[in-house]
């Protein structure tokens, strides 16, 4: 069987014909490395040979060359620059070759290769031209090369430590900006040449120590922003974000002069991938200034200088990007996985971020939208004026929340009540965002009722609001509750709520970590405790030891990997609410140590797979 057919069987739909075809790779591989690479690399240059062929080709010999694991990578690395210069040298012409073919998956392959040969040799101070040879090719007039070639930069650029790379920052720039410059006519280039930018940040830092090189990247990005093609404008924003966090120190004469109007401009798109990006510019933005903020402070308190300017673009910037904001919140994709990012979930996050970085002055921009919204029919407007309100609960003073956390109490608990589970979830967060940060602002003798009274009913809903709910119970309990005193506010609900939470624990269903919360408001309610609960915290402990046993009966039942990481995940769970108990319990828990000691032997014997188990 030929080298061809060997390639070509890899990408067979039948199981045993593909690896029959990896042991003869292998097998090749072992037998002569030097031999098997000049093989591979025949077939990756060979334009009589399939597309699929040669791709199959090119990726062996990349995979023989590089490695994701640090130790194999070193390994491969040494293994290459064994091989003889002569059988070194074909291969590398072979691939730089290949760059310029007309299939795209091919050249595309090659950049793989080229760039993973220049990985290992240039650390080492070998082929030294492979850059210029590259920059040459990003200067003919052939679109294909030009694309693989600034690809193959780019990958470079990702791969290399940049203090490798900084003798050669200039001429790898001015290749990178033709291709990405507005004049370039073919928008494929452009995209490989942003890309190719974007990981060459780190190492162009003297470039942007020059302001007249500074302007030309920072106008070739900008106008990379307004390409007709979506994913040039994504890979510019993502270079937007990228400099701003690395050169926020230059950023504030391009801030006046267009990224203001850019970014809020690109946070309208209809393209989600692009609103995306320019909304995490500015969560970008307000992750730098909160740096500085806690420099400055640590400066003032050591009696230092500044090193270091705050320009303050986001207080300054409030009026323009707020209203889009606040708007995209209302974005919401009800199909949406909930773990999916989405454009109002972003939002919300930017939106934090901001009331970070600003504190107090967030305020008159978010109370008019949620006095306007938190009755609207429309339940995106609904659920945008709650997330609004609990996004901005860390930042401002409490002396400023305070009353119109108090004013909106009574509406947030109603809503646990909604009909749209999107309103209801966000309305149990912001609940315990509120008995998070804010707990002086519930007046207990007007609110812990309904509030605990919701929250617990919460606890028979939604498996998204579940975890919401039980969140802001063990806020709760964290706040008000203390072992050493002889009551708390929370003492005529305790044994109502761990009733609830043991009642929906008795599912063996885990969605959205629902009964994993659970058992950790459980735990956390054992731990805080006072005197007066000690009797039901002892009753947990029972119940608890009961259903310690039952899984331990259970375990010989088990049989899958996935059942078996669940039952690992639910003794955890039940270790350490117990482990609470008894440090609660203090010497009361001599009435059920006996026990205790038996379970927990038999676990130890039964979950010798299960480290976590064990530990715990």
């Amino acid at each position: 069987m030929s080298f061809a057919e060997i390639l070509g069987s890899t990408l067979s739909p039948d199981a045993n014909i593909r690896e029959q075809a990896t042991r003869a790779l292998e097998s090749a591989e072992i037998e002569s490395f030097p031999q098997y690479l000049l093989s591979l690399t025949q077939e990756l240059v060979n334009d009589a040979s399939p597309g699929d062929v040669r791709s199959a080709a090119g990726i062996a010999l990349k995979n023989a060359l590089s490695a994701k694991d640090e130790t194999r990578r070193e390994q491969y690395s040494q293994r290459w620059l064994q091989v003889s210069d002569t059988v070194r040298g074909q291969i590398k012409q072979g691939a730089l070759i290949s760059l310029g073919t007309d299939n795209h998956h091919v050249s595309m392959t090659a950049a793989q290769v080229v760039a993973a040969i220049i990985a290992i040799e240039l650390p080492h101070g070998q082929w030294q031209d492979a850059i210029t040879v590259l920059l040459q090719n990003v200067s003919t007039n052939n679109a294909g090369l030009k694309i693989a070639s600034l690809q193959t930069i780019g990958y470079v650029c990702e791969s290399i430590d940049p203090e490798i790379l900084v003798t050669q920052s200039n001429p790898i720039l001015t290749a990178v900006i033709q291709g990405a410059n507005s004049d370039e006519p073919s928008q494929e280039v452009r995209f490989a040449a942003i890309t190719a930018l974007f990981n060459s940040l780190e190492f162009v830092r003297q470039n942007f120590e020059n302001e007249g090189e500074r302007n030309v990247i920072m106008q070739t990005v900008c106008e990379a922003t307004q390409s007709p093609e979506p994913t040039v404008q994504v890979a510019a924003y993502e270079c937007l974000v990228r400099i701003m966090q690395l050169y926020y120190d230059k950023m504030a004469f391009y801030m006046e002069k267009a990224l203001l109007g850019l970014t809020v401009t690109g946070m309208k798109h209809a393209e989600e991938k692009i609103a995306l990006q320019a909304i995490e510019f500015w969560s970008t933005l307000c992750d730098e200034e909160i740096e500085l903020q806690l420099e400055e402070e640590e400066a003032q308190e050591y009696g230092r200088p500044l090193d270091r300017q705050n320009f303050q673009f986001a207080k300054s910037s409030l009026g323009l990007v707020m209203p889009t904001l606040l708007f995209l919140l209302t974005r919401q994709d009800e199909d949406a996985d909930e773990d999916e990012w989405n454009v109002s979930m972003a939002a919300a996050t930017c939106l934090s971020l901001l009331a970070q970085t600003v504190g107090n002055d967030i305020v008159s921009f978010v109370i008019p939208f949620v006095e306007q919204h938190i009755r609207n029919p429309d339940w995106h407007y609904r659920e945008a004026a709650v997330m609004a309100f609990g996004s901005i609960l860390d930042g401002p003073e409490p002396s400023v929340l305070n009353p119109l956390v108090t004013q909106a109490l009574p509406v947030l608990i109603e809503m646990v009540k909604d009909q749209v589970v999107q309103v209801k979830d966000t309305a149990a967060w912001t609940l315990g965002r509120v008995c998070d940060l804010l707990m002086d602002c519930i007046q207990l003798g007007v609110h812990l009722h309904s509030l605990v009274s919701a929250l617990v009913a919460g606890l028979e809903d939604n498996a998204r609001i579940v975890s919401n709910c039980c969140w802001a119970l063990m806020n709760i309990t964290e706040q008000l509750g203390s072992t050493s005193a002889d009551t708390y506010p929370l003492s005529d609900y305790f044994e109502g709520i761990v009733t609830a939470l043991m009642r929906i624990t008795e599912s063996n269903v885990n969605e959205n970590k629902s009964r994993t919360s659970a058992y950790e408001t459980m735990a956390t309610l054992a731990s805080s405790g006072p005197k007066d609960t000690v009797p039901i915290i002892g009753k947990l402990g029972v119940a608890i030891l009961d259903r310690l046993d039952t899984t331990i009966a259970n375990a010989g039942q088990i049989v899958g990997t996935d059942d078996r990481v669940a039952l690992g995940e639910l003794q955890s769970n039940l270790l350490n609410v117990l482990t609470n108990v008894t440090r609660t319990l203090g010497r009361q828990v001599s009435e059920i140590s006996d026990r205790m000691m038996t379970t927990v032997l038999q676990l130890l014997t039964t979950s010798s797979k299960q480290a976590a188990v064990s530990e715990d």
